[in-house]
């Protein structure tokens, strides 16, 4: 159990780091790109100026759902099937 632990630990701090990553690639890409950058819109509702905060913000969302909405899935059922396991035993 407590390698299982370890190991959900491990892809949830992975996750957090690919995450803050991206912001940081985000906030140095406002900082320094060409400067016929066009706003771009976050999940299609909020329009989001090309400055460092406003493409690490486009960044750190963009990516934090798209891999954090498999990532929880895949917990879930990791502790479904631990919990099923357990009762098994």
């Amino acid at each position: 159990m407590s390698e299982t632990f370890r190991g959900r630990s491990f892809v949830v701090g992975f996750y957090f780091v690919i995450v803050a990553i991206t912001g940081a690639i985000g906030a140095v890409l406002g900082a320094i790109g060409p400067e016929d950058l066009t706003p771009v819109k976050l999940l299609g509702l909020v329009e989001l100026q090309p400055t460092p905060l406003g493409l690490a913000v486009y960044g750190v969302v963009t990516v934090g759902i798209a891999l954090g909405i498999p990532l929880g899935l895949v917990v879930l059922v990791s502790e479904v099937a631990d919990a099923e396991s357990v009762d098994e035993t």
